[in-house]
């Protein structure tokens, strides 16, 4: 909130950051900063987390033009005097929940947090994809956003279409949805979606996502190739990051082949903007896939 030339904003960690008039150049994790970017928000600076390398991810980028946009580094690579070098007067990082601040480590978020106001939400399992969603608009709001008005009723009829696909037919029936990130030549990481807000939401919907089982992951479970076949998922959101292993790659791989043989791909970013936009995307690349499986079956 912005009062008499002063700006604050309570972050999901309870943390109250102040300044004396709204900021106007925020440096911001490449997922915070693409979920403002759909709001009007440009931040003037991005920073990466430990799985990313010189430059910002462009699938966790989405649609934030990252040309112009300072990117300060990601992992070892990454300290205070990189975020401060830009002379940013906000900072916007997220958690997975405990309050831990994740991409930065703890020294560098507290020695920016002395110096410059740290704003950080939630977005794992603690929270539903609607409240994320809500939150990220607030934030906007108070950087001077109008709002997503406007993507209000697309987001809601992606929202009752996807039901409505979930829903046809007979429960047994109903095409299987498995979310995956391709580890190596070797594996590859299967979600438990109860642990992801997005996958929450499309089980919430009624699309039957599979929840593996086993490791000590709270987010995966780890398999080798040869496990995801016996799963026949007839949908499979594959995780696109740069740090995922490239499906090019498992062209040779006869289990992959299985597992994708009649089997509808639907790009999954884990980090995707939190935004009733992307959301809209997201839901409608789902119920899309929902629908070309039932007619395929």
């Amino acid at each position: 909130m912005e009062r008499q030339g002063n700006w604050s904003f309570l972050d999901d960690r309870g943390h109250l950051a102040t300044a004396t008039r709204r900021p106007r150049r925020a440096v911001t994790y490449v997922q915070a900063g693409a979920s403002l970017w759909d709001h009007g928000i440009r931040p003037a600076g991005l920073f990466g987390s430990n799985h990313d390398g010189d430059g910002p991810d462009p699938v966790k980028a989405a649609g934030l033009p990252v040309e112009g946009i300072a990117y300060l580094g990601s992992g070892a690579g990454l300290d205070s005097g990189a975020l401060l070098r830009g002379e940013p007067d906000l900072v916007v990082a997220v958690t997975y929940g405990g309050g831990q601040v994740y991409a930065l480590d703890p020294d560098t978020a507290k020695h920016i947090e002395e110096r410059v106001p740290l704003v950080v939400l939630d977005v794992g399992q603690g929270r539903s994809l609607a409240a994320v969603r809500a939150r990220f608009a607030e934030l906007a709001r108070e950087l001077g956003a109008d709002g997503e008005t406007a993507m209000a009723l697309p987001l809601a009829r992606a929202e009752a279409r996807l039901r409505d696909q979930a829903a046809l037919g007979v429960p047994e029936a109903r095409p299987t949805v498995l979310a995956l990130s391709p580890a190596s030549a070797e594996g590859a990481y299967l979600a438990k979606p109860y642990a992801w807000p997005d996958l929450r939401e499309l089980a919430g919907f009624g699309v039957d996502v599979l929840n593996p089982q086993g490791g000590s992951s709270t987010h995966w479970s780890a398999v080798d190739w040869s496990e995801v076949p016996a799963l026949a998922a007839r949908i499979l959101l594959v995780d696109m990051r740069a740090n995922a292993h490239p499906l090019d790659a498992l062209r040779a791989n006869p289990a992959w082949q299985e597992a994708v043989s009649g089997a509808h791909l639907v790009p999954w970013n884990p980090e995707g903007p939190c935004s009733a936009r992307a959301h809209t995307r997201f839901f409608n690349q789902v119920a899309d896939a929902v629908e070309a499986a039932r007619s395929t079956s």
